[in-house]
């Protein structure tokens, strides 16, 4: 009797697998690759606009004398700010609708999901009133330039935090040190669903 086709025989000491079984681990690995190349994406992207913005720190210490290099950089920062905003959304998207690869990675600490609105709001609002300010006429300038600077308060405090939240929970940015597996934590368990 031939072995095709038959689940229940038996080669070099172990039962054939079904091939249902072995498409759906394979189906698995490949959801869990998605998960882990999103959080490479991610954390890659961050190390980017640490090093943006803290370019941009040092432009806001004198502002009027280095305001075309502030401008500049604050430009440049917009496209890495829009694939931080979508990776995250996506893994946010994917981890509330139930995927289980995002299921099993598990949610960020609640204070940083609690977070993570708030710094995307302040982010784009910032963002946007800083391009308005190159784009609107005199009479718009001092509402701008107020908006512009009270998001940039706010929004340094939320920051701080969310940064600070991501540093304590990753033992590095690169991958294979422990950032972006298990839910961002130091490698152990994964944590539950939050």
């Amino acid at each position: 009797m031939s072995a095709e086709g038959h689940d229940d025989i038996w080669l070099s000491g172990r039962p054939a697998q079904q091939p249902a079984r072995r498409a759906e681990r394979r189906a698995e690995r490949r959801a869990d690759a998605g998960v882990a190349a999103n959080a490479r994406l991610t954390a890659s992207n961050a190390v980017v606009l640490l090093a943006l913005l803290a370019a941009e720190g040092v432009t806001i210490l004198r502002v009027r004398e280095l305001l075309t290099p502030h401008v500049f950089i604050g430009m440049v920062l917009v496209p890495p700010v829009l694939l931080k905003v979508a990776s995250t959304g996506w893994r946010f998207a994917r981890y509330y609708r139930g995927a289980p690869a995002y299921r099993r990675k598990g949610a960020p600490p609640l204070l940083l999901r609690l977070l993570g609105p708030a710094v995307v709001i302040l982010t784009v609002v910032l963002l946007a009133s800083g391009v308005g300010l190159l784009l609107v006429g005199p009479s718009w300038l001092p509402l701008l330039l107020k908006v512009h600077k009270a998001s940039f308060v706010l929004w340094f405090g939320a920051m701080t935090i969310h940064v600070l939240g991501h540093l304590g929970r990753c033992s590095g940015l690169l991958p294979g040190t422990g950032c972006g597996e298990h839910g961002g934590t130091s490698p152990g368990p994964p944590r539950g669903s939050g």
